[in-house]
């Protein structure tokens, strides 16, 4: 099995955790306080990353420039994450906003250059229609 098949299953499945604890801690507290625990969690495998390159990371200005909005958007979209978790069904939130990487297929086309296929293009059409069914379905996704 390739490196990257394998990350890429592991992602798949600790993602799916990631998906679905914070439904569980924003039943118990406020979304902020959620996102503020989950930043203590990830400073503990930041803390172990730390140790792993002998606590010399890498150095470049742009790198660390962009690595630090990756931060910042993520808990941003985290923080969301979590508010959308505490008012509506986690199944429906999930499925939504996992259908992120049609603004990242959207940036690497502008500013990447990179080219889409037909195949691709129509793969965005129907995510577009993923997000009207689960937006619309049966009542509001709150479950109302």
């Amino acid at each position: 099995m390739p490196a990257w098949l394998f990350y890429s299953i592991l992602a798949l499945i600790i993602y799916g955790f990631w998906g679905f604890f914070p439904k569980l801690a924003v039943n118990y507290i406020h979304p902020m306080s959620a996102l503020i625990y989950e930043v203590g969690g990830a400073l503990v495998i930041g803390l172990c990353c730390l140790i792993f390159v002998d606590f010399r990371p890498d150095f470049n200005p742009r790198g660390v420039f962009f690595a630090v909005l990756t931060g910042i958007c993520g808990m941003l979209g985290t923080l969301f994450f979590f508010a959308a978790a505490s008012k509506g069904k986690i199944s429906v939130i999930v499925s939504l906003t996992a259908l992120y990487p049609l603004i990242t297929i959207f940036l690497a086309a502008v500013f990447l250059k990179e080219s889409l296929t037909i195949k691709q293009i129509m793969g965005m059409v129907f995510a577009f229609i993923a997000i009207y069914l689960l937006s619309s379905g049966q009542g509001s996704p709150y479950g109302n």
